[in-house]
């Protein structure tokens, strides 16, 4: 009798010990999702690129964990694209929503979907889009140049010459008294800000992220007046992007 007892302990006790096994080894890690932002400052107009950050964290153990997730995404009335298309937990992907010209005076809803080993996370954001065209690009320009030129001579372990070429784009281009502007080369996004003010009042402002690996700003450096011609300090970085 007590052999047996102990012989369908023995059984009961490997059982357990499979069945965690199983679930450690091949039950799919589950993974959460963050989308930047949740929420955008002001308005969009067609034609704006509007830059989504995402990234992905591991919940706990099982198979797969570390692996890449696949990113996609969706929105009618706007194109699309994702880079890079899936992610491991240390990466960032930039999801790029262009409204088009049918889009002026529409709501519209970007869903982002995460998917890996049939397991999926959804974020929505809502956001509005109006009639306006991009009015600031040629000043953003020389504000950016501004900058290039001091940081390729002050700061080249950035990278940033004045050889390196730049994608620009409105945002929050019904935002008041100070003036917003996203510029992406290969390894950064730039932030361009500048108060609409007359001297000493009329600073300009840059902030950098560096892409794929980085959600908010990690260098930031100021004039603090245009028109006077002062030369850039570094600044402290804002703690998010803006969009």
């Amino acid at each position: 009798m007590v052999k047996n007892r102990i012989t369908i302990s023995l059984i009961l006790l490997v059982a357990i010990i499979g069945t965690l096994a199983y679930l450690i080894l091949f039950r799919p890690t589950p993974f959460s999702m963050q989308v930047i932002p949740e929420q955008i400052k002001g308005d969009t107009i067609p034609g704006q690129r509007f830059v989504f950050l995402v990234t992905i964290s591991d919940e706990g153990e099982g198979f797969g964990k570390g692996k890449a997730v696949s990113i996609s995404a969706n929105v009618v009335g706007s194109a699309v694209t994702i880079y890079p298309q899936a992610i491991t937990p240390v990466q960032v992907v930039e999801v790029t929503v262009v409204p088009d010209a049918t889009s002026a005076g529409e709501n519209l809803t970007v869903t982002i979907r995460g998917e890996r080993d049939g397991l999926e996370q959804t974020k929505s954001i809502t956001f509005s889009v109006f009639e306006g065209e991009d009015t600031i690009g040629p000043y953003a320009v020389a504000l950016r140049d501004k900058f290039v030129t001091w940081l390729a001579t002050n700061h080249p372990e950035l990278g940033i010459t004045n050889e390196t070429e730049w994608t620009g784009t409105i945002v929050s281009p019904v935002w008041l008294v100070v003036s917003h502007y996203l510029f992406f080369s290969d390894e950064w996004e730039m932030h361009v800000s500048w108060h609409i003010m007359i001297a000493p009042y009329d600073w300009a402002r840059i902030d950098l992220r560096h892409r794929i690996t980085e959600v908010s700003p990690s260098r930031a450096f100021e004039i603090s007046s245009v028109s006077e011609n002062v030369e850039p300090q570094e600044i402290e970085p804002p703690e998010t992007v803006w969009r």
